[in-house]
């Protein structure tokens, strides 16, 4: 239990540009921007100094972080409320059916339409571990702890998660379905409009992108190929996002193409199942206790870790409870792995 997650602060900006250089793009959550990461890290430390307890437009950003040496090995997000400064945009897909009594013959059209329909939804996000932590069970901690940080603030966030999973990019970084689709509109290249929504927001998007649906039939086969599936690096997070309930819905991302899944809060499986209990006793080793996900402190205080649990009278290892400044009469928040 080297490793832990907390909420991060202004000061970790030139951490988190470490890690945002080596996500080969794509990561609109995450630019390689200084001032934009700034910007985020300030939003953050004033969502979590907020003191209303109900979802308006916050960010709360969460970093791994090693014990003892301080390294920031991966980070991850959580959005209080979408759609609240800019429409939440994405592309719906329908079908519409149509049938020739002369030709004997009925047509599936499958085809895209722009919508906001999750808007003050909530967003899980930014999710990027460091190449070579990618073992060990670090990337469930860091996905995971969003949740009991939820649950440990359930009132900041919506009924509604939803998270964005990046789509299928070719070796150089750009995409099939922006290529075929987007870029015809916009006249930039996927890595331009990407940063630039990463950036300036995509109020763009509804200035620019046709409102009318789009029929897939009309879009190379390299494009339709795509639609829906989620980048090869981002397979192992969509089956952990699956294993927390999510699930897709027919809406892509309108950029990458990438797959939006969707679930209710309050069922997500690490917020159903977390049991909140005051520590009892500390105790030598963790001989017998379960092995579980932990979280303890509110806000700023937050902080998670894999350790082990005694569940009858909530018991924890003493070595482990030091590390993480938890004492006999604290509260935690834990789950089964």
């Amino acid at each position: 239990m080297s490793w832990h997650v907390r909420a991060a602060r202004g000061s970790d900006l030139g951490a988190l540009l470490g890690l945002a250089r080596l996500t080969g793009g794509g990561f609109t959550n995450l630019p390689a921007d200084e001032t934009s990461l700034a910007e985020r890290l300030a939003w953050s430390d004033a969502s979590y100094a907020r003191s209303t307890e109900t979802p308006e437009d916050e960010l709360y950003i969460l970093l791994l972080e090693q014990r003892g040496t301080g390294r920031i090995g991966g980070c991850a997000m959580v959005f209080s409320r979408i759609g609240a400064r800019w429409p939440f945009y994405s592309y719906k897909l329908g079908v519409l059916s149509q049938t020739s009594r002369e030709l004997g013959r009925t047509f599936a059209l499958p085809f895209l339409s722009l919508v906001s329909d999750h808007d003050g939804a909530s967003e899980v996000g930014g999710l990027f571990l460091h190449p070579d932590l990618r073992t060990g069970g670090l990337g469930r901690l860091l996905a995971r702890s969003r949740y009991l940080f939820i649950a440990q603030h359930r009132a900041r966030f919506g009924d509604k998660m939803l998270a964005e999973l990046r789509g299928v990019l070719d070796d150089d970084g750009n995409s099939p379905f922006w290529d075929a689709l987007g870029r015809q509109f916009f006249g930039m290249t996927f890595p331009e409009a990407d940063s630039f929504n990463a950036i300036n927001g995509s109020q763009f998007i509804a200035d620019l992108m046709p409102k009318h649906p789009i029929y897939t039939a009309l879009l190379p086969k390299s494009a339709r190929d795509v639609i829906g599936l989620p980048h090869p690096k981002g397979r192992a997070a969509l089956a952990m996002l699956e294993a927390e309930g999510f699930s897709f819905d027919n809406y892509v991302d309108i950029f990458d193409g990438g797959p939006t899944v969707t679930a209710r809060t309050d069922q997500l499986r690490s917020v159903r199942e977390a049991r909140l209990a005051t520590v009892e006793r500390l105790c030598p080793t963790g001989s017998g206790f379960e092995r579980a996900l932990l979280a303890t402190g509110r806000l700023t205080e937050f902080r998670a870790w894999l350790g082990h649990v005694g569940i009858d009278e909530c018991a924890l290892p003493a070595g482990e409870a030091e590390a993480m400044g938890v004492q006999v009469g604290d509260e935690i928040r834990h789950v089964a792995l």
